[in-house]
């Protein structure tokens, strides 16, 4: 089997160090060690070196002493500006794939995250687990949204917004500690998608850009923004 190339260690390293910060992992303020986030990772300091100047750039860290990072720190208005961004372009992107047509491929890959969802809340109680898998197939739901429409310059916007904590569809934090609660937010959120899938099947374009801003606001009130 093929090792992986420099270029490739850097980028999953990128990846990787993205994912801790976005979930929370790595909070706001810490300082970044090449030392210890590639103990962490599993992988050597060379691919964390490269990889630290980039998520600077995408705006997750910050410069902290000689040739040092820290994790940046979002004020809440900004996370919940970040947010409300994103729902505005998914929901543009959403219309312009219900008024061309959802293709068969698509609707292929919408249909295996509501089957996923479905499992998930189906679950008698959410935990972590649970929470990281629902995490994960929301990310995918939107970045199939985004993907559809097919507009370069939408999927730049998004990246952009989906750097902010908080705003990103792979984050699933909740204000509540009550489980009960939780999965009922899960429930109702993952209803949506299916709303949202059906008005793109129905070339509805109006009413799924509707749905997916109204979806929007389920995680601003998860995460009382």
């Amino acid at each position: 089997m093929s090792q992986a190339t420099p270029a490739k260690l850097h980028s999953i390293a990128a990846a990787k160090i993205r994912e801790l910060i976005l979930r929370g992992e790595l909070a706001p303020g810490e300082r970044i060690t090449e030392a210890a986030l590639a103990e962490r990772l599993g992988l050597s300091r060379t691919p964390i070196r490269q990889a630290l100047p980039r998520l600077a750039k995408d705006g997750l860290l910050i410069a902290a002493g000689k040739r040092g990072y820290a994790v940046r720190t979002f004020t809440k208005e900004e996370c919940r500006a970040a947010l409300e961004t994103r729902t505005l372009l998914e929901g543009m992107a959403a219309r312009m794939i219900a008024d061309k047509g959802l293709s068969q491929e698509l609707d292929s890959a919408f249909q295996d995250c509501l089957d996923s969802g479905d499992a998930i809340v189906a679950s008698k109680e959410i935990h972590e687990a649970e929470e990281n898998a629902y995490g994960e197939m929301n990310d995918r739901f939107h970045q199939l949204i985004i993907e559809g429409s097919d507009t370069p310059l939408l999927a730049e916007l998004v990246n952009r917004c989906n750097v902010v904590p908080f705003a990103s569809p792979l984050q699933m934090v909740f204000s509540s500690s009550d489980l009960k609660l939780v999965h009922d937010d899960l429930i109702y959120a993952h209803r949506q998608h299916h709303f949202i899938v059906e008005a793109l099947r129905r070339g509805e374009g109006s009413r799924a850009e509707m749905l997916v801003r109204e979806h929007g606001q389920v995680q601003r009130h998860s995460m009382n923004l």
